[in-house]
């Protein structure tokens, strides 16, 4: 009976230890993942537009940690799959029906600027792959200046729409949108590379 009740007692104890410990590591997880939004929350305060980008980047969270490389690898990603869905909205006004040849013209051009955009956010995310080669600040300076040019081409974009009396209100509003998402996702991609 004696050794019975021993054997309790120690099942007993070992269980309430299995679940204290349970217990700490259910609270380490849940205090680190506040620790890696309260992270990203910090960084997006640095940006041009703070709200987009934590609405953006605080689904990846849990892979950032408190990792500020690979914040900015996350923001040029959100940034290229903006411009990649961009794309699709400008490739889709030309097929609209009555499209001016000038918005033609205009929108061809500026699927071209969307490309680049695109090219120029991947190279930049390619750049801040290369930080732990020899030559960091130079590929630093490169992310910086391929995501300022992804910038600079929908910029140019809605260039091409500025003549109102030649475009249609709609087809400017839609290609103002489109241009938006890149230039804002961008935009914060590069202040977070600017304050690495």
């Amino acid at each position: 009976m004696a050794s019975s009740c021993k054997s309790l007692i120690l099942l007993l104890c070992a269980i309430v230890l299995l679940f204290s410990q349970t217990q700490l590591l259910v609270t380490a997880a849940k205090d680190s993942g506040q620790a890696n939004i309260n992270f990203i929350k910090t960084k997006c305060r640095t940006t041009t537009y703070p709200s987009l980008c934590l609405k953006t980047l605080i689904p990846y969270a849990s892979s950032v940690k408190a990792n500020s490389t690979k914040l900015c690898k996350e923001a040029l990603n959100v940034a290229t799959k903006g411009a990649r869905d961009s794309s699709i909205i400008v490739s889709n006004l030309k097929k609209q029906n009555g499209i001016s040849r000038y918005e033609a013209a205009a929108i061809k051009d500026c699927i071209e600027d969307v490309k680049d955009a695109m090219y120029e956010l991947k190279r930049a995310f390619e750049a801040m792959g290369r930080l732990g080669d020899k030559d960091k600040e130079f590929q630093l300076a490169n992310a910086k200046t391929y995501a300022s040019a992804a910038i600079t081409d929908a910029d140019s974009c809605t260039d091409g729409f500025s003549d109102y009396r030649k475009v249609n209100q709609k087809v400017q509003d839609a290609i103002n949108r489109s241009m938006a998402v890149i230039i804002r996702l961008g935009s914060n991609a590069l202040s977070l590379i600017n304050h690495l």
